[in-house]
């Protein structure tokens, strides 16, 4: 039997999606003592959960598959530019069985609480099964929106047809043919969902609080021939998205909004609206982001768009968002979700003017009437970014929760390390480059520091690594200012912690939750810390009760 002390694990991954896979990776090319810990009853995170009709990539296809492998890039199709669900999950299993990965992997083991014992130099983890699990090091590959938010409505349990957030999405079949059909939420996630089942439901209505900006994702097959050139330029693409802000092929027009005619600007709109993805947003000039008059004037383009989409004058304008401009937060890519509402089986209920009051055992009542339902969707959202990690209790030294440390909006150094919670790693953590990007390409960046910096540990004999509260404190206020340039200061969105559906992250108080310098400068500053010596992190023997070590300048423990 192993000493209490002496810990079952030399690191444990928490959560087997697209991080936790890469992760584990690593770990076991290194022949390290590793698992990974996942709530679900297999692997795939996002891609494992998330079910709805319509469910897709919004990032080509090729540049959000893993790059460290070439011969699982020869081997991999990608049937779409922007692949659906069933075929992103089935390339996560085809990878994690390529690699042999689930024997690392132990499923329906969710966190509860992880808890830092200081005297031991270890990580205490408790399963909801009711193991105990200790380790050296804790990696959380938590996904960024993995936690559901369900709005507080009265009568919810009371509905007697079916109803499920969109990430519960049911397994089986959902038969929606000549089905009434409630929709609750016009995010990203309802907007795939609107635009999917509009021609298959019975009758479809859209309970919408505020409208999002959308353009079409103009998704289409990728041909065997195509495939064959994407085989071939993967090092270029890949160079591509790292130099890009976004992690993305798409690169912003470099000339200035004014530099150019009002003519030129609308051709060059006008070509983008057309081009797959991203483009639109990401191809557009740099102004979009923090010029409020170059914002507006381009988002009055993308409002005559939709205008012409919509039929109903009346709809249409209840379909443009009002209090923010285009661009200023993530943008919900569709198909067909603007002409879903020429259909004469969907109806669209404006419930800032006409507020749901409560859910009845048939259907909604609304401050005007009553609606008979067979199925509701909650497309409500989730906690972004931090909300997985508030689900688990996690403390570190003293006993501090981790809750309470980031109950004002996390703190980071570098958006992996915090202040006070020695060996926990998060490589797509908050405030790092993977939030905002291109999450793929930001996860391997991500991955790959964090496993540097151990194998660095290992090498030198280091057990102990945490972040001095300076270098937080200057990494958090970097962050910060970050924000002082881009119009996304002013959205209520879940870059800048909005949500009311979660008690304190309503709007009037900005967390801080994205590093918005992009890509390259992001991976210039962690490859800078690394080439310093991990500079702004305390580097050990031991626990410092036990160590007796005195700390260098540099952060390094000094003999």
């Amino acid at each position: 039997m192993r000493d209490r002390n002496e810990p079952d694990y030399e690191a444990i991954v928490i959560g087997a999606g697209v991080a936790g896979i890469y992760q584990i990776k690593r770990l076991a090319d290194l022949g390290v003592r590793a698992t990974v810990l996942e709530a679900a009853p297999d692997l795939g995170g996002t891609w494992y959960w998330n079910r709805y009709p319509g469910a897709r990539f919004d990032s080509e296809s090729y540049t959000y598959g893993y790059s460290f492998s070439k011969e699982l890039l020869n081997e991999w199709h990608w049937k779409e530019r922007f692949s659906g669900q069933p075929e992103n999950l089935r390339y996560l299993n085809y990878v994690a069985e390529k690699f042999d990965l689930r024997k690392y992997m132990q499923f329906d083991a969710k966190v509860e609480a992880a808890h830092y014992d200081e005297a031991h130099n270890l990580w205490r983890l408790k399963i909801a099964d009711g193991r105990e699990v200790t380790c050296r090091f804790v990696i959380m590959a938590l996904g960024l929106l993995s936690i559901p938010t369900l709005p507080r409505f009265e009568g919810m349990d009371s509905f007697k047809g079916r109803s499920f957030h969109t990430l519960y999405w049911p397994r089986e079949p959902v038969e929606l043919a000549s089905k009434k059909v409630a929709v609750i939420g016009t995010g990203a996630t309802g907007i795939q969902v609107i635009g999917e089942i509009a021609d298959k439901v019975g009758e479809l209505t859209v309970f919408q609080r505020r409208p999002n900006w959308s353009a079409p994702l103009n998704n289409r097959p990728i041909s065997q021939a195509e495939m064959a050139d994407i085989r071939a330029r993967y090092e270029e693409i890949f160079a591509t998205c790292a130099r890009t802000p976004g992690g993305f092929e798409h690169e912003p027009d470099r000339r200035g909004f004014y530099e150019v005619s009002r003519e030129e600007r609308l051709k060059l709109w006008d070509q983008l609206y057309d081009q797959p993805g991203f483009a639109i947003w990401l191809r557009n000039f740099r102004e979009i982001f923090t010029n409020e008059d170059a914002n507006a004037e381009f988002s009055e383009y993308i409002a005559d768009r939709i205008r012409r989409r919509v039929k109903d004058p009346v709809v249409a304008e209840k379909l443009i968002p009002r209090d923010h401009g285009f661009g200023v937060q993530r943008v919900p890519m569709e198909t067909h979700y603007f002409e879903a509402y020429n259909r004469p089986n969907v109806h669209l209920v404006d419930i800032s003017e006409t507020p749901i009051v409560r859910v009845t055992e048939t259907g909604l009542r609304t401050t005007e009437r009553d609606y008979g339902f067979d199925i509701i969707v909650y497309a409500t959202g989730f906690d972004a970014i931090t909300g997985a990690f508030d689900h688990i209790d996690i403390r570190g030294v003293d006993g501090e929760t981790l809750h309470d440390k980031w109950k004002d909006g996390p703190s980071t150094f570098l958006g992996m390390l915090i202040h006070g919670f020695p060996n926990l790693l998060m490589p797509a953590g908050p405030q790092s480059g993977s939030a905002s990007t291109n999450y793929p390409r930001g996860i391997e960046t991500g991955v790959n520091w964090c496993t540097d910096l151990l194998e660095h540990m290992w090498g030198h004999g280091y057990m102990r690594a945490e972040a001095t509260r300076e270098a937080e404190e200057s990494w958090t206020a970097h962050v910060t200012q970050m924000y002082a340039t881009m119009l996304m200061r002013k959205a209520k969105s879940w870059f800048t912690g909005y949500n009311s559906n979660v008690p304190g992250h309503e709007y009037g108080r900005i967390r801080y939750f994205v590093y918005n310098g992009g890509a390259p400068k992001y991976v210039a500053r962690i490859i800078e810390v690394e080439q310093k010596g991990y500079e702004g992190i305390v580097l050990t023997s031991a626990a410092p009760s036990l160590s007796g070590a005195l700390l260098g300048r540099g952060g390094r423990a000094v003999s």
